[in-house]
């Protein structure tokens, strides 16, 4: 038993050394990347990071979550119990007991993963992901053995089959990691938690803080940021470690509206396609569902060559709506939505490379500071008789209600009549921009084009600080966002209110009364994606329903998991051809409640649903639904 305990102990010393090794492999295709603040006090923060932050979203997944706590737990409860007693050679009866105790506890998860393995859900990669299970209970049988069995049976050929086991289960998490196996994800998912790309997502930011774009510094040295990344070694070295901890659960992809639509975008794959190309070859070995339309096998890459075309389709960047349900749903808190935008800054800002009417639509902004090309006073053409003022310099006021580029379409126009109506009857104090009212760059800066949005935000900003006013209201949650969260970054700071959001405070304050419902129709409610997910309002849409007597009947994917309507991110204008449209697919979401009414809270969900071909339901934005039930 003495010999046996020996070479156990120095299994365990090879094996940590091999851990070393192959971490020190996976950190030198991360370090090819651009440097990037290291806050090292930050890996104090990971056992809260995993426990609460990670799991809380993992949570969203019982049976996965109970999977993972027993596999993982047990696993390094069981490594650690090793270490003391066999790293230390203390050979200890009672630390091997609990050596057996966590690895059946191990044992016991790996079974589920095993059994969910057997049928598996399309979105799950296979491959090595298949032979993952079956390793780590090599592992996790060897420990069972290594502690839980006496010391004679020990001698001789089940000596060496508990040898065996133990050195199969630290193959893969030793050499298999250095070649990019599975287990990578431990090593580098525990890194990524420490050093994770947007630490703030892990403070107490609000919502839209967390998402909020960071601006690319422009007019300086222009080899101390790259205009965005065009090859894997732009990426900053914690992105390309964001990557590796990919664990190719899919989750994103069963997220993602443009791969329903058949559209050539796949998060996972893409995600994938980062590590490919950091660490060089082609996607030949992947096993998970392909980008919609792309084969498997002919992509190449490496951390030096260019991503667009060779390891990227340049359509399946554009395909992106930024709507982050890939980032909301996955476990390990990768940001694909920023990746996207990086190599979109690349392709934008150096080649002009933005399809469709997207070239169009910046070169308006940036000679008219209007996405149409329109003359600045039209904006409020369609107020001219609602009594709606014109801020001046002069004039202090609680309201000031920022409009949008919908109001040049005849479409929003009635919802905007309607937001008036109620504003009226709630006694509000507000006033207009009027023809100084030029586009937040919101649509320039998802396009990739930094530059435009920065000078148009400049110029906004300088325009503002000229006026004195408490709040900003606006009925577009893609200008909420833009002046709530990202503006701050280039010195405006604002209070800004999404309408639904004023609205619902006017009810609960008695300042607006409604008839008693009698609309007999049933209705749902669509979340848009930059006022749910990207700013944590989902709530005061729905109160400000249920106060007008409707009842809604939710589709299966709301709130913070609702379904993108397609226009965000500008894909409305590189419109990416699919085998369905995402609005299509909304719609349908909203007949299966049984719906007749569809009520929204953007316009560019207006217009995406309002433009399904077809029986449909009506859709209503929430504030001409108000405005038509205020009393008399």
């Amino acid at each position: 038993m003495e010999q046996f305990a020996v070479v156990v102990t120095a299994l365990f010393w090879v094996s940590l050394l091999g851990v070393c090794v192959g971490g020190w492999r996976r950190a030198a295709l991360w370090r090819v990347g651009r440097a990037a603040p290291v806050r090292w006090l930050d890996l104090l923060a990971v056992p809260k990071r995993y426990f609460v932050d990670l799991h809380r979203v993992v949570a969203r997944d019982p049976y996965i979550a109970r999977t993972h706590v027993a596999t993982a737990g047990g696993a390094v409860a069981a490594m650690v119990l090793v270490a003391i007693n066999y790293g230390l050679a203390l050979y200890s009866p009672v630390l091997d007991m609990a050596i057996a105790v966590a690895a059946l506890v191990m044992l016991g998860g790996l079974i589920f993963v095993w059994h969910r393995r057997r049928k598996p859900p399309k979105r799950l990669s296979r491959g090595l992901w298949d032979r993952l299970p079956w390793m780590l209970g090599a592992l996790a049988l060897g420990l069972l053995l290594l502690g839980g069995v006496s010391a004679p049976w020990l001698a001789g050929a089940a000596g060496l089959g508990t040898v065996a086991l133990l050195a199969l289960g630290a193959w893969e998490l030793t050499v298999g990691m250095a070649r990019g196996g599975p287990m990578k994800h431990a090593l580098a998912g525990l890194l990524h938690l420490a050093f994770h790309p947007r630490p703030e997502r892990f403070g107490r930011a609000l919502p839209g803080q967390k998402a909020a774009l960071r601006p690319l510094a422009l007019g300086g040295d222009p080899t101390a940021e790259p205009l965005g990344v065009g090859k894997p070694a732009a990426f900053a070295w914690n992105q390309l470690l964001s990557f590796d901890a990919c664990v190719q659960c899919g989750k994103c992809e069963a997220a993602c509206p443009a791969f329903a639509a058949g559209q050539p975008l796949n998060p996972k794959k893409l995600i994938q396609d980062m590590v490919v190309g950091m660490a060089g070859g082609s996607d030949a070995a992947y096993t998970g569902s392909p980008m919609p339309g792309v084969p498997v096998g002919a992509r190449e890459g490496a951390a030096d060559k260019p991503l667009v075309p060779g390891l990227v389709a340049a359509e399946t960047l554009w395909a992106c709506t930024t709507c982050r349900a890939c980032v909301h749903e996955c476990p390990m808190l990768i940001e694909h939505v920023d990746a996207v935008i990086d190599m979109r800054r690349q392709q934008t800002l150096q080649h002009g490379a933005a399809p469709g009417t997207a070239p169009t639509v910046l070169a308006n902004l940036r000679e008219t500071g209007t996405a149409g090309g329109y003359d600045l006073g039209a904006r409020h053409h369609w107020a001219v008789d609602l009594n709606v003022p014109w801020i001046q310099p002069d004039q202090a006021v609680d309201v000031l209600l920022i409009v949008g580029e919908g109001a040049f379409g005849l479409r929003y126009q009635r919802s905007l009549r309607a937001l008036v109506k109620a504003m009226h009857a709630g006694g509000v104090d507000f006033a207009v921009l009027g023809d100084r009212e030029t586009d937040t760059g919101d649509i320039a800066r998802r396009l990739g084009d930094e530059a435009t949005f920065q000078v148009l935000a400049t110029r906004l900003i300088q325009t503002l600080a000229g006026l004195s006013f408490t709040r900003i209201v606006t009925a577009d949650p893609h200008i909420l966002h833009s002046l709530r969260n990202e503006y701050p970054a280039l010195g405006g700071l604002y209070h800004v209110q999404h309408h639904t959001s004023l609205l619902a405070e006017l009810a609960d304050a008695g300042r607006l009364r409604f008839k008693p419902a009698d609309d007999a129709r049933i209705l749902t409610y669509h979340d848009p994606c930059y006022l749910g997910r990207y700013n944590g309002e989902t709530e005061a849409p729905r109160k400000l329903l249920r106060r007008l007597g409707l009842r809604i009947n939710e589709m299966e994917r709301h709130g913070l998991n609702a379904r993108c309507c397609g226009a965000g991110g500008g894909a409305a204008l590189t419109d990416i051809p699919g085998e369905r449209r995402i609005p299509d697919i909304r719609i349908q979401d909203a007949r299966d409640t049984g719906a007749s009414l569809v009520a929204v809270a953007c316009p560019n969900c207006t217009a995406m649903l309002e433009g399904v071909v077809g029986p449909r339901p009506d859709v209503r934005d929430i504030a001409e639904l108000v405005a038509d039930a205020l009393e008399a």
